[in-house]
């Protein structure tokens, strides 16, 4: 994660100067077009999220309410990963697989939800930067997964076989873990877990063109369960999981 975040931040870089290079462009013309800005009532977009606990796909439908004010649409699925996981691998084999010791299942969010986009610092020209608060509540839908590994069972006298079982941390310990096992195996028994969310941020819109959207989100999102999903077996699992957020969107706007 900490190697993905500069990757981003510098792809997002390079696109607002991009979007410089398209503006100055267009501004050598503008004496051609009417100033006049225009009210683009739909959007649509589709994004990247990185966040402190996974990763994950946004995508949005938006409706102009007033010039300043947009009501919004969402859905995303994101990863989240308990912080406490810690990668490991038996060091008494050959060639051993990574995985996490004391995990117990998997987690992706999906979060259908609505919200609003409000402008408080409006675009002055086309390269411009226009800055919005976002606020969305909606679902929150735990898919939990349960983990397999591939266990190292014994045979005969100094030999041992690898069998794929479901974790179980009352007969699974590091001395006889080889690694994990394919993350489809066990995928019929995930279980979903329902809840709500919210969702707070910025939003910070530098497309070049009225109707072009490209933008980068940060803000803080914060899922609450009725009952803690299980996802570490010796860490505590919380009701309410709390994540900050990068998102980098890509869309455009229409009558």
């Amino acid at each position: 994660m900490r190697r993905l975040l500069p990757i981003l931040l510098g792809f997002f870089l390079f696109n607002m100067l991009h979007a410089q290079v398209e503006t100055q462009t267009v501004n050598v013309n503008s004496n051609v077009y009417d100033e006049t800005k225009l009210l683009y009532r739909n959007e649509a977009n589709a994004g990247l999220i990185v966040t402190t606990n996974g990763l994950g796909f946004s995508y949005r439908r938006g409706w102009q309410v007033t010039n300043a004010r947009k009501r919004v649409f969402e859905i995303e699925g994101v990863t989240y990963r308990h912080p406490k996981e810690v990668k490991i691998t038996n060091q008494y084999m050959d060639h051993p697989k990574g995985y996490f010791y004391g995990k117990l299942n998997s987690l992706i969010i999906i979060r259908p939800g609505f919200g609003y986009q409000n402008v408080f610092f409006t675009k002055p020209e086309h390269n411009g930067i226009e800055i919005r608060w976002i606020a969305f509540v909606g679902a929150s839908i735990g898919l939990a997964k349960p983990v397999y590994l591939e266990i190292l069972e014994p045979v005969v006298q100094n030999q041992r076989m690898v069998v794929t079982e479901k974790y179980d941390p009352a007969v699974h310990f590091i001395d006889n873990i080889y690694g994990r096992a394919p993350f489809m195996r066990g995928i019929g028994e995930t279980k979903i877990h329902p809840g709500a969310y919210v969702k707070l941020g910025i939003n910070f819109e530098y497309g070049a063109l009225d109707n072009d959207i490209k933008s980068i989100e940060t803000g803080i999102t914060v899922d609450a369960y009725p009952k803690a999903i299980p996802l570490m077996a010796n860490e505590h699992n919380h009701l309410v999981l709390i994540s900050l957020y990068l998102d980098f969107n890509y869309g455009g706007k229409w009558f």
